[in-house]
């Protein structure tokens, strides 16, 4: 397991699902987490659990589609513990399943304002944040990873807007590896399949008949785990794979090998 002590992680969407997931996780491997949440309840419990394993963390409320948030609960982290080594940018919404012309507006902008202004706006307060920090002893000044999805790298019948919001934090993903690389902020991101979390359980419960169309499509036969998703998300942040930066690392149980 990676070593992760002395750093802190600030990550969004951590009250459920992958979120949560890589909020134990990392609490585990010995950093100090800061668990940011729109839903109180989740968040708080989310804490507790980090507690009960004998670590502190700090729950901060936190609307990713607000930028002025985003920055007050990165400076908030930093009043706390002193700095900021590692950028989760989780949080998400799935929107409506609809055929394209079916879409809103409405449906439209509310994605794109979560899916990725979340995305935009964090990087921004965590790279200020970082560039503005003293050097640290590790070899990364910091360390981003955003939550895309397999959605992000092919189409989503039904799911027009929710795609193109993934597409975008790939781009994102990219750009800003790119623009910062010489300074020493890895940027990367993930693209889960279908995954047992908030989005997909609310999916299921619906439309029970989703969970069996989903394992279809999926040539290993199941649903990714939470877990699975934030070790993937360790592994981009530790010291020794400081070589990966700008990545979109698929974990598709094979759905895109055809």
């Amino acid at each position: 397991m990676s070593n992760f002590v002395n750093q802190v992680a600030f990550i969004t969407g951590a009250g459920s699902g992958i979120g949560r997931a890589t909020a134990l996780a990392f609490a585990k491997a010995g950093a100090q987490v800061i668990v940011a949440d729109i839903n109180e309840t989740n968040g708080h419990e989310t804490v507790q659990l980090i507690r009960e394993t004998g670590v502190d963390a700090l729950f901060i409320t936190c609307n990713v589609a607000d930028p002025a948030q985003i920055e007050a609960a990165i400076q908030q982290t930093v009043k706390v513990y002193g700095r900021l080594d590692i950028g989760i940018n989780n949080a998400g919404i799935g929107g409506r399943f609809a055929r394209l012309l079916d879409q809103t507006s409405d449906d439209f902008n509310q994605i794109m304002a979560v899916n990725v202004g979340g995305v935009f706006y964090g990087m921004q307060a965590q790279i200020r944040q970082m560039l503005n920090q003293p050097e640290n002893d590790h070899s990364d000044r910091g360390k981003i990873v955003n939550v895309s999805s397999i959605a992000g790298v092919r189409g989503m019948a039904m799911g027009a807007p929710y795609s193109a919001s993934k597409h975008a934090v790939i781009g994102l993903t990219k750009t800003a590896a790119l623009e910062y690389a010489k300074k020493n902020i890895r940027i990367n991101a993930v693209c889960p399949v279908y995954t047992h979390s908030a989005l997909v359980d609310e999916l299921i419960l619906a439309a029970p008949i989703m969970e069996e169309r989903m394992r279809r499509v999926i040539p290993i036969g199941r649903l990714g785990k939470p877990e699975e998703i934030a070790q993937a998300i360790l592994w981009l942040c530790a010291e020794e794979n400081a070589l990966y930066t700008g990545q979109a690392l698929q974990m598709d149980g094979g759905l895109t090998a055809g």
